[in-house]
Order: C-alpha cells, then sequence, then structure tokens
C-alpha cells in the first residue's frame, strides 16, 4: 500500500512535556482521515510538524514513499501540504484575491498583476464548487466565506493533501453541510485529507479512518465503519463517556435578568446590538444561538461592564447596572466565563493559584486591604483545584502552562465558587474534548438547579439544545425568535440563525 504521507514514530517535546511520544500516522490517497484525541493530547503539534512549523526530535516524514525534512511551511507547500489553521489568517482589510495571493503575488513588469490572480481565483473556486467573490474584502464575508478563502489559499498553492485544524467550530448547520460537500469534491479531484476534529458525528459522516491519540502517545487507527461515536469517545478519554446531558425539567422562578431596548456599538463604531429585549429567571438556562457576529459578544460584554451600551436598560433582580464598571458587575452578582479565556478569564504569567481569587483578592480573608495573604488564596485555591478537577502540577504553576480545558474548569471554579445569582458562559467549551464538555454541562446544570439563572452563548449548536431549556435566537442584533429545544431542530434553528421566521424556518424542514 503506498501511503501519501507517512509520519513514522514522530517524537516531539517542549521543556518538561513529551508533547508527540512514537506517534505513527499513515494517509492514504483519496481519503479523509481523522485525528482524534483529548485537548492537549498533541494533535495540532502533530500536524505542526508536517507542516514545516515545528522540528520533531525523532521520527521520520514520507511524501509518496520518499523521505522528505521538512524544515518550514514553504518547503510543506512545495511538497503539495496545505493547512487550514483553526483561526484563519487572513487580512481584515484586503480583498480575498489579495489574500489568497499573499507571499506569491504576480507580478508584471514589476507591479502586482491583479486582474490575472483574480481570473485564477475564480478558476479555482469554480473547478471546487468554492463560490466565493474575488473582489470582496474579508472583512464584509460571512465566517464559513472566510474559510473557502483559507482552502483556496492552499489550493492556489497547488496543495494535494490539505490538513484541516477544527475546521467546523464556527460554523452555522448549513455551512458545515456545504463544507462536507466541499471535502468530497475534493477527494473527488484526487486530494487527500487529514481532519482534525473533536466531533464525532462528523467523523462518523464522513471520514474512511481514524487516528486516536491520548495524551501524547498513539492508541491506533480505526475504520470508520467499523466503529461508532461511543467506542471513538473511549478510545479518546479512555472511559466511557455519556453524550446527553442528564437534567430534570426547569423549574423557572423569578426573573434575574432582564434586558430592554439595549444598543450596543462595535469597535468600528456600528450598532451591533440594536434595541435587544431578552429576560432570564432563577432556575433556567436560557442558550443564545446565532451565527457568529451578529451581536453576541457585544451584549455580553455589556452585560458585564467590558462594553459601554449606547442606550437601553440592563437590570439584575430590579437594579440598574447599565455601563457600571465590570468590578461593580461581579459584585451585583453576575458570574463570567468569558468567550476569551485568555483575553478576560485569566493573567496567563499568574500561578495558578492566584488566578483563582481575581474576582475576590481584595476581600477579606485574602487581604487586609493593603497586604495579600498569600497562606489563605493557597488554601482556597487548592480546595477549588480539588474540586473542580483542575489538573495542574502545582498551585504555582503559571496559568499559561495548563492545557485549554483544565484553564477552563479552574475559571469555572472561581466563578462558580462565588455564587452569584446569574452566571454567564460564553463559549464555555470551545476547543474542548468530550470528556472536559461533559463535566462543564454538569456543572451548568447544577447551578441551574441551585436556582441560579444561567446564559450560555455558543455556537455549537449541540451544547445548546442539550443544554438550555429555552433557546433566544439572535439575528443582527435582535432576538429573531425564542424557542424551547424539545420543538424544534438544529435545522430549524440554523435556518432562523440565517434570519428567518419561525413560519418560513417551518415551511423549509
Amino acid at each position: 500500500m503506498e501511503y501519501v504521507i507517512e509520519m513514522l514514530n514522530i517524537r516531539k517535546e517542549f521543556p518538561g512535556i513529551v508533547a508527540n511520544d512514537n506517534i505513527t500516522l499513515q494517509l492514504k490517497k483519496g481519503e479523509i482521515h481523522a485525528l482524534l484525541g483529548e485537548n492537549g493530547a498533541g494533535k495540532s503539534t502533530l500536524m505542526n510538524v508536517l507542516f514545516g512549523l515545528y522540528k520533531p526530535e525523532k521520527g521520520e516524514i514520507k511524501v509518496s514513499g520518499k523521505q522528505v525534512n521538512i524544515s518550514n511551511p514553504n518547503i510543506a507547500n512545495e511538497l503539495g501540504i496545505g493547512m487550514v489553521h483553526q483561526h484563519f489568517m487572513l487580512v481584515d482589510t484586503f480583498t480575498v484575491t489579495e489574500n489568497i495571493i499573499l507571499g506569491t503575488e504576480p507580478t508584471k513588469g514589476g507591479t502586482i498583476n491583479i486582474r490575472d490572480a483574480e481570473k485564477r481565483v475564480k478558476e479555482i473556486s469554480e473547478k471546487y464548487h468554492l463560490a466565493v467573490d474575488p473582489s470582496a474584502k474579508i472583512s464584509e464575508i460571512s465566517v464559513g466565506m472566510q474559510q473557502r478563502v483559507e482552502i483556496l489559499k492552499t489550493l492556489y498553492r497547488g496543495a494535494d493533501i490539505l490538513i484541516f485544524d477544527e475546521p467546523t467550530a464556527v460554523l452555522t448547520p448549513q455551512e458545515i453541510k456545504e463544507l462536507i460537500q466541499i471535502f468530497k469534491t475534493l477527494i473527488n479531484e484526487g486530494k487527500s485529507i487529514i481532519l482534525i476534529t473533536h466531533k464525532l458525528k462528523e467523523i462518523m459522516e464522513v471520514c474512511d479512518r481514524v487516528t486516536v491519540i491520548r495524551k501524547g502517545k498513539g492508541i491506533g487507527t480505526v475504520d470508520v465503519q467499523e466503529t461508532n461515536e461511543n467506542e471513538l469517545a473511549s478510545l479518546m478519554v479512555g472511559r466511557e463517556v455519556t453524550f446527553k446531558t442528564e437534567k430534570a425539567a426547569a423549574n423557572p422562578k423569578h426573573e434575574v435578568l432582564k434586558i430592554e431596548n439595549l444598543v450596543v456599538k462595535d469597535s468600528r463604531n456600528i450598532t451591533a446590538v440594536d434595541h435587544l429585549n431578552l429576560s432570564i429567571r432563577a432556575g433556567e438556562i436560557v442558550g443564545i444561538a446565532g451565527v457568529d457576529g451578529n451581536g453576541q459578544t457585544e451584549l455580553i460584554e455589556a452585560v458585564t461592564g467590558l462594553r459601554k451600551a449606547e442606550s437601553g436598560s440592563i437590570k439584575l433582580n430590579d437594579k440598574e447596572i447599565i455601563n457600571l464598571s465590570p468590578r461593580k458587575v461581579t459584585e451585583t452578582g453576575i458570574g463570567h466565563i468569558p468567550q476569551d479565556r485568555h483575553k478576560h478569564g485569566l493573567v496567563l504569567d499568574f500561578p495558578i493559584g492566584e488566578n483563582m481569587v481575581l474576582q475576590t483578592y481584595y476581600k477579606h480573608p485574602y487581604s487586609n486591604k493593603t497586604v495579600l495573604n498569600f497562606k489563605t488564596i493557597y488554601e482556597k485555591a487548592k480546595k477549588l483545584i480539588e474540586e473542580f478537577d483542575v489538573r495542574t502540577p502545582s498551585i504555582t504553576t503559571l496559568a499559561r502552562a495548563l492545557s485549554g480545558g483544565n484553564q477552563q474548569k479552574a475559571i469555572i471554579g472561581r466563578e462558580v465558587d462565588r455564587d452569584p445569582d446569574l452566571l454567564i458562559a460564553a463559549q464555555p467549551t470551545r476547543g474542548l474534548d468530550v470528556g472536559a464538555i461533559e463535566f462543564i454541562h454538569r456543572r451548568l446544570i447544577e447551578q441551574r438547579d441551585k436556582g441560579k439563572a444561567v446564559l450560555l452563548l455558543s455556537f455549537e449548536l449541540d451544547e445548546i439544545m442539550n443544554v438550555s431549556d429555552r433557546i433566544a435566537v439572535i439575528y443582527e442584533g435582535k432576538i429573531n425568535d425564542i424557542v424551547l429545544p424539545q420543538e424544534t431542530s438544529e435545522q430549524e434553528l440554523g435556518l432562523l440563525m440565517a434570519g428567518s421566521k419561525r413560519r418560513e424556518a417551518g415551511a423549509g424542514l
């Protein structure tokens, strides 16, 4: 059997950690091969080795049977290997074509020949059914379209082997369907694909084989036709995993959060939240479903005091909190698991122990207003780290050294321990594996069952359907509709997220 890619016994070390411990991955021509593993298992590291971003300590890489040394991404490109990263590498102010040709600009007499480039981009996009306007600005196109631009970028450079890192993380169900269709077109055109994903449903639907890695070691490669989601989850985390979040029916009480006619502008001074109304009661989880960029980030930032609102009202337990500082908002009874855990959730260069009291360090018993009581701080941190299963070498380890899942558990522990009346969870499981997701969902439901109000923002429709008691669909800064998970479907939600009204969405099923 000839493989287009062979990564044999790859070992990659970082100070104090073996990220890839003798891993082997073999990609056949014309297959979609999934790379599956928990957070911190070493998947992205392995692909960064293949793409020339990291140099392995041991092991060899073969392309079509020949041993190669991929010391940088340009060599990877020359060998026909392209990578579509999880966070798109695009320049917002450039056009689609300008982004695609960046670094390989065709010139005529010393000037860039943009017309020729646009023509070539159009040809490739038509060949692979990747409908994109070559002259559109990146800032003006949807996330799904931006992803197509990333794919076109790799095809423009002549890639035959495409690596996709978590490609469906920010797409609507319709865009995911379109992407799966694109994968099939690429395979029909003779390409081969490696797909890094946490989503077992997608692996079962679209992949031929799957290589599982756990804690940096290769667990094995299995045929998708000979396995199932439960078996893959067990291989990935080393134990049985429950997919359906068990929860009793909600028993909502009094209103905790009331938002009326809220208007918030984004960083470009354009209205992102447009006279929005929303109410959340004690003892319920309200999920916000929407395509990224429809005002959900600005809404959360306005409620938590991170962004000034233009007008409207935000009341917590009947008390007006609009445009209070983040600390004052916190003190009124709001807990916040932020969308960007690095930017707003942690001080990465502080020990994890000190991160556990970021919201309360200035209060008794952690300080006497002038001096911090480190003994008490670290006792408290130790208790929370144990309770929330934060896996860290010690309580003095820097927050940045922890995996994404453990950083998230630390933030949740800190916010839940303060016993807020309203817990805001923005993208709480983004990029996390099934084991960590199960843990976090359980904690959100525990808060609800204790009579707290929970606001969940997620781009994962599975999560919204599974955890929410009511779903508020946001479109262009307004709540388009509020539906019950048991009375809707992912398809209908996707249509509502694209601006359809419920009657039209129902008719389109």
